[in-house]
């Protein structure tokens, strides 16, 4: 297979454009939540969250700029979790709003794979510069129709977890226990997928190491 000489950009470009976004979409909105939790409770923590996630999406909008595919997901899921806060006032139905967010997401990554519109590439988009020649392969194509189920499932993995533990076990060990299940699970499964997208770029003769044919730009 022959094959044009293509621009892939060195890691830590890729970590100078992910970053930002990375905080604004899922750091950020996860700050001001809990520091209106501290100050105003639960509702004024609902509604700081809230407002922040659509301030960001009226912005981009107002400045005719494409609003990331995280921050839609991030606006579907505060918008669900902000709906039941209200409307239960329940600790427990608290805690259990973040894992129905999580579930809703996943089926939404089941239905853009049905759709074939995988949900992985754009997010992956949204972060750093895929080469138009690379996303036109049908290997690709195959790949994040792949990874996008992989996730789908270890979102529903890590919100069967949750919701288990929250049933059955105190919210101290919920919080400790869950957080320590969530990060081993979602490890792997980055892990497993950054060695598949390596192994397809391999495989594609567009291994950004190995290939002569692919220039990396300096970092």
């Amino acid at each position: 297979m022959s094959h044009q000489p293509i621009v892939l950009p060195r890691l830590a470009a890729l970590a100078r454009q992910a970053a930002p976004r990375l905080l604004e979409g899922v750091v950020a909105p996860l700050a001001v939540f809990y520091a209106a939790l501290a100050l105003l409770g639960l509702k004024g923590a609902l509604i700081a969250a809230v407002a922040w996630v659509y301030a960001g999406v009226g912005w981009r909008l107002v400045r005719r700029v494409p609003v990331p595919g995280t921050m839609i997901l991030a606006t579907v899921a505060i918008t669900v979790r902000a709906l039941l806060g209200f409307w239960t006032g329940s600790a427990v139905i608290y805690f259990l709003q973040p894992e129905l967010g999580t579930i809703c997401i996943s089926v939404l990554f089941l239905a853009s794979v049905r759709l074939n519109r995988p949900l992985v590439q754009r997010l992956t988009l949204d972060y750093i510069h895929l080469p138009s020649a690379v996303l036109r392969h049908e290997r690709v194509r195959r790949f994040f129709a792949r990874i996008t189920l992989l996730w789908a499932f270890v979102l529903l993995a890590n919100s069967a977890v949750s919701i288990w533990l929250l049933l059955h076990e105190s919210i101290g060990t919920y919080l400790l226990v869950r957080t320590t299940a969530v990060a081993v699970i979602s490890g792997l499964a980055v892990a497993f997928s950054l060695y598949a997208f390596r192994r397809m770029l391999s495989r594609l003769h567009y291994d950004p190491v190995a290939t002569p044919a692919i220039a990396a730009p300096p970092a």
